[in-house]
């Protein structure tokens, strides 16, 4: 390993990971970039090796050949011949099925085999980049190979990629199909926003900042809103996205944990539990949606053509592998109210889709407006509110809109902007987003991942929504253009509240 390479942590456990689908895009573009970048500053032990599984047919050569090739496609910081060549050295491959039990013995004699090569003390994680239909099949399967049992000081631990499950029922089976094999402390459900600095700074953010946190809460903040809107289209996963939608890929995982990081009271310790206990405690606390707030509280969409800069791209039925009439929404929005001391009667609006104007995703903290007859005899007429932004990406910072009085004889407002942007205070950090949640997994912190409760809750706010959206199918589809922020009926959930979106720059 490179000896200049600087960390700030010490290094991971001496471990093996298997990757579960290895010759899939996400090794390709996320797990093997991350690897390499915390090998880069030493956060990888020296005893860490990787052994990937799929069906396709290749040799431990082809595949560290095939790696080669594609981190200088995906790599988010120059690769440095020397600290390649350790880390390939520490991947192996094996050809397999993962719902054939003969691969399970094929895997156990490897893993042996791997471990005492390269030290990693016989601790295993897994990695489940599969079809999430497989995930239960594969965790059978580890246990019935004797691959899930923790003993002699040595863990085991398990990765699950999104979605887990796909209305409240399937995930309460799943949930319950995993823990008869594993504990709970040995799951780790991934949700890579959460590996973002901005979103890790929330509780940094609130809780370690005096000014903040005393307004934090319905006497001062009028209502929130989340956006995670994405250019980008479904990019060949119709297969998969024609079956899901906008509202179950980003709704009970990514947006559910933003609010739930925004709205949670304080932990009594960073201990992942007591952190947990308090996401969770938001989650329950959403008010259920009847099947009239569902018309009223929610919005969907679905994109036509239309222009991406000076692109013109299709619709999203024209896409590979969707139905030509599908009712598959690409955009969702909802006003959800969260039934506590804290936040009794403030709205949070969340918004998330494809094709959308503009890739980001933020939180917006809209403030009340002050009392207005101070300025009554002036010539200002009207005062804009105050409004703190959290950006996650792409350029992850702050922004925090306050009133100031233009400078001459007439007393007139103005809008000013503060912005702190992460790149010019602290650098940038090459990151795929991964690096911290694969890290924490080798450590033993499941701080960021989701527990089986907060996935059950999360389900069970939208399953109302799933339930009247499936009574009632769309009849407007496609009904937003490429390259807007969607459906007018977005536009029209808020202005019943009087209120409206807020205009991304």
């Amino acid at each position: 390993m490179n000896p200049t390479a600087e960390s700030h942590g010490r290094p991971a456990d001496p471990c093996v990971m298997v990757i579960f689908g290895a010759t899939g895009d996400l090794t390709k573009r996320k797990l093997i970039p991350a690897l390499y970048n915390l090998a880069g500053v030493n956060l990888l032990s020296r005893d860490f090796a990787i052994v990937g599984m799929a069906r396709r047919e290749l040799s431990t050569e082809a595949f560290r050949q095939q790696l080669s090739q594609e981190i200088k496609e995906f790599a988010t910081t120059s690769v440095k011949a020397d600290l390649w060549d350790w880390f390939l050295q520490r991947i192996h491959y094996l050809s397999g099925d993962s719902q054939d039990v003969g691969a399970y013995q094929k895997l156990k004699d490897l893993l042996a085999q791997v471990s005492q090569q390269h030290g990693s003390h016989g601790n295993y994680f897994y990695y489940l980049s599969t079809s999430p239909d497989l995930f239960g099949g594969t965790v059978r399967q580890l246990a019935a190979a004797g691959l899930a049992q923790q003993e002699n000081g040595q863990w085991r631990r398990l990765i699950i990629e999104k979605p887990f499950g796909r209305d409240l029922a399937s995930a309460r089976a799943l949930n319950a199909e995993i823990k008869q094999v594993l504990d709970e402390r040995q799951i780790y459900r991934i949700d890579h926003y959460l590996g973002k600095e901005t979103v890790q700074n929330l509780m940094v953010f609130r809780f370690g900042n005096a000014i903040f946190e005393p307004i934090w809460n319905r006497r001062y903040i009028d209502h929130v809103q989340i956006t995670a809107a994405e250019t980008v289209g479904i990019e060949q996963r119709g297969g998969y996205y024609d079956t899901s939608g906008a509202l179950r890929d980003m709704v009970p995982n990514h947006l559910f944990q933003l609010v739930s990081l925004t709205a949670m009271e304080p932990p009594n310790s960073f201990d992942a539990d007591a952190v947990r206990d308090e996401q969770a405690k938001v989650l329950h606390a959403i008010e259920p949606l009847s099947p009239e707030d569902v018309l009223s509280h929610t919005a969907r969409g679905q994109y036509g053509e239309g222009l991406m800069g000076q692109e013109r791209v299709p619709a999203y039925r024209a896409e590979p592998r969707v139905a030509l009439h599908s009712g598959t929404e690409t955009f969702v929005a909802l006003k959800l109210m969260i039934d506590n001391w804290r936040w009794a009667d403030v709205p949070f609006y969340l918004r998330t889709g494809k094709r959308l104007s503009k890739r980001v995703t933020e939180i917006a903290i809209q403030f009340r407006r002050v009392p207005f007859q101070l300025f009554r005899d002036t010539s200002i007429e009207s005062l804009r509110t105050n409004r703190l932004v959290i950006r996650i990406q792409p350029d992850e910072g702050i922004s925090l809109r306050f009133g100031a009085k233009v400078p001459g004889p007439v007393m007139q407002q103005g809008a000013v902007e503060m912005n702190f942007n992460y790149a010019d205070y602290f650098g940038s950090t090459p990151s795929t987003g991964y690096e911290r949640l694969l890290y924490d997994c080798m450590i033993g912190d499941v701080t960021l991942f989701q527990r089986a409760d907060m996935v059950e809750a999360g389900w069970g706010v939208i399953q109302p929504v799933l339930d009247v959206w499936q009574a009632l199918p769309p009849r407007s589809f496609p009904n937003y253009p490429s390259g807007t922020w969607g459906p007018k009926e977005a536009d029209e959930m808020l202005a019943r509240d009087g209120r409206q979106w807020r205009e991304v720059e």
